[in-house]
């Protein structure tokens, strides 16, 4: 299956035919014990995926012979370390299902997970997109989520740009959307999954399964999240980029611009007390000079 990823036009809502297929993309590396959860996770469901693809992204922990023996039946992809996006990317370019649902490898998803999300998706064809909420799970202990952090229904982009909304867990989407915004963004080590969501936003609304049908864990030492410090950077690249979609409301351009100069202000500061001068002066540049010739036009 050939993604096209030239602009398209919006689709129609999705009709009952589409609604056959389903398929799973695990995108993992060097955990080769918690993937294999989230992987029993998916083959427990009510309702059994078409097929399921995982990616190993490059592992050198025994991850892929762990998989191959103990799970023959998913399909299985090894390529070298390029990242999530990329692995996402190549379970997208494989995967032959209408919608696609992700699962990163150390969650896991509630036996009802799939049926509840496809009996959703019929109930709501304005929805080509759709997520569930989340148990969280931090070093064994149950937390609360804060109120920043509350999954939000419709189109939310202004909220967005605050802070990622949307987990890649919890997400079912119609494979037309990928053919008209294109795919994880492969340059971005991390963040991309924000970046994915303002380019979803900016074009359509998101919706939501109150029920909480996909548990994530979090606090260990593997986190993506936490190899990375000024996490903004790339959020900021996030916003330059959605600044260049002609197709942006204007009230989305209005704030996208303010967020993208608070960030920078952000970063330039932070780099400065650590003596960066070098780094502080390219998000200076870019919150005086970028978002200021943006903030006129708009």
């Amino acid at each position: 299956m050939k993604i096209n990823l030239s602009p398209t036009h919006h689709s129609s809502p999705i009709t009952h035919h589409s609604f056959h297929t389903v398929s799973v993309i695990i995108p993992t590396f060097n955990r080769r014990e918690r993937v294999q959860n989230a992987i029993a996770s998916v083959l427990n469901q009510t309702r059994k995926p078409d097929e399921v693809i995982v990616v190993d992204d490059g592992s050198t922990d025994g991850t892929f012979n762990a998989i191959s023996q103990k799970f023959p039946q998913v399909q299985l992809i090894f390529q070298e370390n390029r990242g999530v996006s990329a692995a996402r990317n190549a379970g997208i370019r494989t995967a032959k299902g209408e919608w696609l649902a992700f699962l990163d490898s150390d969650d896991e998803w509630q036996p009802e997970k799939l049926e509840k999300h496809l009996a959703y998706a019929r109930r709501h064809p304005e929805f080509r997109v759709s997520q569930t909420n989340e148990i969280w799970i931090r070093n064994r202990r149950f937390v609360n989520p804060m109120k920043k952090h509350g999954k939000r229904v419709g189109r939310f982009f202004a909220d967005a740009l605050k802070l990622c909304l949307v987990s890649p867990s919890a997400v079912m989407i119609h494979r037309d959307v990928f053919n008209e915004i294109g795919l994880f963004d492969e340059t971005l080590p991390a963040c991309e999954d924000y970046d994915f969501w303002l380019r979803v936003l900016a074009r359509e609304p998101i919706g939501l399964l109150m029920e909480k049908l996909t548990v994530k864990y979090g606090g260990h030492p593997d986190q993506l999240s936490r190899n990375f410090i000024a996490m903004d950077r790339f959020r900021v690249r996030a916003m330059l980029k959605i600044l260049r979609y002609r197709g942006l409301l204007p009230e989305d351009r209005e704030k996208t611009v303010a967020e993208l100069a608070e960030k920078c202000r952000i970063l330039e500061k932070g780099y400065l007390k650590h003596g960066s001068t070098e780094k502080a002066a390219r998000f200076r540049w870019i919150r005086e000079n970028v978002t200021g010739k943006l903030d006129k036009n708009t």
